[in-house]
This record gives structure tokens, sequence and C-alpha cells, in this order.
């Protein structure tokens, strides 16, 4: 494994609020090691459910997969961010990306040209850093904030000393992939002209970043299915990239309708059934 340790998530794919609050608690039994959901643009809140799930839990890493940060305040986000953080005694994590046009973005008049949100991005990441140090001024293109008041500083600081930043990092663009040495962590996505990546993919991406000067503790995702029922072939499946130098696996389920009947069973029988074995 490279000396990297394996940790495992699961995304919740939907259903109501209660019903993920319900997921989480379940997660938590099974022995994940974190819960992240998904932040739509209408749809249950993500900050508030991870909230009610932080008040209910004592240990898993909570976070979203993932915020589209253009589309959002900044300095809003780092104080949701800062009080979940809080509220969980330091298990808050920040995933982050440019945010994706084709998933069913409601027609609200966001920015969606991608070099703009790609400066939004960055100015919104450290602007976040910036406040979570407790600065009370920043100037940029797209974001300016002044603030006077060293009080709400004080109250909204993090548990954490310092609340772990993912993002989306795009191997093997340069451009996209610089952006992830200024954060804590990786979530990757390969533009592989049509073929599925692999852990040599990762294993690639790790080394560029670490030939840039990445922190050895540099998160990296890796995500996929694994089966419920088949716990040889569900570490089988991981190893590979967890000997690649991936830190997180993230149990998915993108498929939509994500409220299904059959849906909900499924993301339970796997939540039930405990992380991939890990090495």
């Amino acid at each position: 494994m490279n000396g990297y340790r394996m940790r495992a998530g699961v995304v919740l794919p939907g259903g109501t609020a209660t019903e993920q609050l319900a997921q989480a608690l379940l997660a938590e039994r099974a022995g994940w090691d974190g819960v992240f959901v998904w932040e739509a643009g209408y749809g249950v809140d993500a900050w508030t459910l991870l909230a009610a799930i932080a008040a209910r839990t004592s240990r898993i890493r909570l976070g979203t997969m993932l915020t589209p940060l253009p589309w959002r305040r900044p300095w809003k986000v780092a104080s949701q961010v800062a009080t979940l953080d809080q509220i969980s005694g330091g298990r808050a994590i920040l995933a982050v990306g440019i945010g994706a046009i084709g998933t069913g973005l409601p027609a609200t008049g966001e920015v969606t040209g991608i070099r703009e949100r790609a400066e939004c991005l960055d100015e919104g990441i450290d602007l976040i850093h910036h406040l979570w140090a407790g600065g009370r001024s920043y100037q940029g293109r797209h974001y300016q904030y002044e603030c006077d008041r060293d009080d709400l500083a004080r109250a909204a600081r993090p548990a954490q000393d310092k609340i772990p930043v993912w993002v989306v990092g795009v191997w093997p663009r340069p451009k996209s992939m610089r952006r992830v040495l200024r954060c804590d962590g990786i979530i990757p996505q390969y533009s592989l002209s049509g073929r599925a990546a692999t852990p040599d993919d990762a294993r690639a991406a790790r080394d560029w970043l670490t030939g840039q000067g990445a922190s050895p503790d540099l998160d990296m995702v890796a995500e996929g299915e694994t089966p419920a029922d088949d716990p040889a072939a569900a570490s089988a499946q991981v190893t590979p990239w967890a000997g690649a130098g991936c830190t997180w696996w993230l149990e998915t389920r993108w498929e939509m309708p994500h409220d299904g009947p059959g849906r909900m069973a499924g993301i339970r029988d796997r939540i039930t059934a405990g992380p991939p074995v890990r090495p």
C-alpha cells in the first residue's frame, strides 16, 4: 500500500432527510469511516442534514460529495462547514468542485462558463481558508469580503486546526491538478479518451502531485460500487486502489432516480454489510 491507509465512506444516494439520517446512523454502527451527502440545487439541504447526523454520531467523518462552490457564497459555505465542525467535534470535510451542469442543474441564472467557474472556485477556496484562519478582509475579482467584527470570527472558529478541503482534479490536466496543491485532498476525475480509469492512473496522478511538492498526507479518493454479499470480491476490487495511493474508498450509487424503493433497500443492505475489507 506504499504506506497509505485507506478509509471507507459511503455517499448516500438520496431519499428524505429522515431516511438519510437513518442510513448515516447505520453506517456508523456498521463501521464505515465517513458519510457524505450530495448537494442539489433544490432538495434536502446538505448542511442541515449533516448537522443532524453530527448530533447523533460520535466517530464518522462528515461532508458533501460535493459542493459546487462557484454556485455558493464562499462565506456562507465557510460558516456552514465551521458550524458542522463544531457540532461534530472536528469531523467535517469540505469537498468542492466547479459544479456539473449536466446533472439536473435548475435554470437559476448561475454562471456556467467553465473559465469563470474555475476562477470562482479558486477564489472561493482562498476566501474560505482565509475566514477559517480568522481573516476579515478579502479582495478578489469575483468576491469581496469586509467585516470589522472579530467576535463573529471567534465564534465560528472550527474545532479542527485545519478542516480538510478536497477538490476535484482532472488528470492529466496540469492546470486542474495544480489546484489540488492548495488543498488537502483530491477527488480525481480522469480525461482518458473514453477508457475507464485504473489504479495505474491514480498512481500516476499521485506521483505527479508528489513531484510538484504535495504533502505525503494528501488524501486521494477512489469510488465505485462493491457487492454487499461478497466480502472477498469487495476487497479484491478496493485493494489495488489502496496500493496506488488512494486513502479513501467511497461507495457510490449514482444512477437516478435516487429514492426508489429498490435503491433505498440496496444502499441499506450495502451499508449494513460494512465497508470493503481493507488490506
